[in-house]
C-alpha cells in the first residue's frame, strides 16, 4: 500500500532541500517519485515559441519517495505511519509518534 498520496503534507529528509515541508502535487508510482510543492526547484531556459514567451522557467522536479516522510500533525516533525481501524470500520493513517490521524484511507 502506497502510504504517500496526493495532497499529503510531507517533509524532505535528505538532499539540498532537507527540512522543507510541502504538499504532494503528484505521485509517480512507476518511478517511485513524488512532486512536492516548493521543493527541488529547477530552472529551465526556454526559447520563445508561438504559444509561450520563453525565458527562465522555474518548476518543481520529482524527488525519490524514500527521501520524504509524513509530517506529524501534532509536532510538525517527520514521523512513521501506521494504519488504525476505527469503530465505524473505516481505516485511518496515523502518526506512530503521537497517534494523531493524518488522513482516512
Amino acid at each position: 500500500m502506497a502510504r504517500i498520496k496526493k495532497s499529503d503534507k510531507v517533509i524532505v529528509l535528505t538532499g539540498k532541500d532537507k527540512g522543507k515541508t510541502g504538499e504532494v502535487l503528484e505521485v509517480l508510482t512507476k518511478q517511485n517519485r513524488v512532486l512536492v510543492s516548493g521543493v527541488n526547484i529547477v530552472t529551465r531556459h526556454a526559447k520563445p515559441s508561438a504559444r509561450d514567451a520563453g525565458g527562465i522557467k522555474r518548476s518543481e522536479a520529482s524527488i525519490h519517495i524514500s527521501n520524504v516522510a509524513h509530517v506529524d500533525p501534532k509536532t510538525n516533525k517527520a514521523t512513521r505511519t501506521g494504519v488504525k481501524t476505527l469503530k465505524s470500520g473505516e481505516k485511518s493513517l496515523v502518526a506512530r509518534a503521537s497517534g494523531e490521524e493524518i488522513r482516512r484511507v
